[in-house]
């Protein structure tokens, strides 16, 4: 027989599964003090991503609406022109000079 029948022969056979039933070895099922290690380490890391977020969500404003329109209304008259000098001295409507 040639060499090729015979690698295509060998490779073609199913595994026994007479020491090995359905695919699991001896050490099927079982975890290992590193897997333990870094489950820990994920649930510590979870707890302060947790922590932190709500830390930052406590800083969000309840509404990002302007707080004060009646304000912005009294500075700028019917045209959009400036009252009194309040905007800082630009016009409302008008381009930087």
């Amino acid at each position: 027989m040639p060499l090729e029948q015979t690698t295509a022969l060998v490779s073609a056979r199913q595994p026994s599964t007479e020491k090995d039933p359905g695919g699991q070895q001896e050490d099927f099922g079982k975890s290992s003090p590193l897997g333990l290690l870094l489950l820990v380490l994920f649930l510590i890391a979870v707890f302060f991503l947790v922590k932190s977020m709500n830390k930052h969500l406590k800083r969000v404003p309840a509404s990002f609406d302007d707080p004060e329109p009646a304000e912005d209304a009294a500075e700028y008259g019917a045209e959009g022109e400036v009252k009194n000098g309040a905007g800082g001295g630009k016009a409302a409507g008008g381009a930087g000079e």
